[in-house]
């Protein structure tokens, strides 16, 4: 099994569409035997989820992540925990252990704006005021 978590300095990132880096777990046997930082390449949004699904990516640990997001990686098969917090590590082995806390809701109110919103109404860049959401 694979799992991914966003990432950025040991933590959780809590912005899935912005997220720079994924820590890559493998596991066997419930065991973590093996773990790697992997770039995003400047990809963002949509894209990250073909890019979870060619790294064979089946769970997604994450903070906020918006419906599109989400709705790519129910299409990519891969299931989903967002609205964590903390240390990447820890998660992934809470994950393991059966006790996660995660919100099977989750989701960011802030892009959601209804069909064919494109973040137009936003500024993605320097000073981005969209806080712990994401696509």
């Amino acid at each position: 099994m694979r799992i991914a978590a966003t990432y950025e300095n040991g933590e959780i990132f809590q912005h899935f569409g912005h997220t720079e880096e994924f820590k890559i777990y493998d596991i066997e046997e419930g065991r973590i035997v093996g773990e790697r930082v992997l770039g995003t390449a400047g990809q963002g949004h949509g894209a990250l989820a073909g890019l979870l699904l060619r790294e064979g990516v089946e769970v997604l640990i994450c903070g906020g992540i918006g419906g599109g997001a989400q709705g790519a990686l129910a299409e990519a098969g891969i299931e989903l925990l967002g609205g964590v917090s903390g240390g990447a590590d820890d998660a992934v082995r809470a994950y393991l252990a059966g006790n996660l806390s995660y919100d099977p809701q989750v989701r960011c109110h802030h892009h959601d704006h209804g069909e064919g919103h494109g973040c137009g109404n936003h500024d993605h860049g320097e000073g981005h005021g969209c806080g712990t959401c994401c696509h």
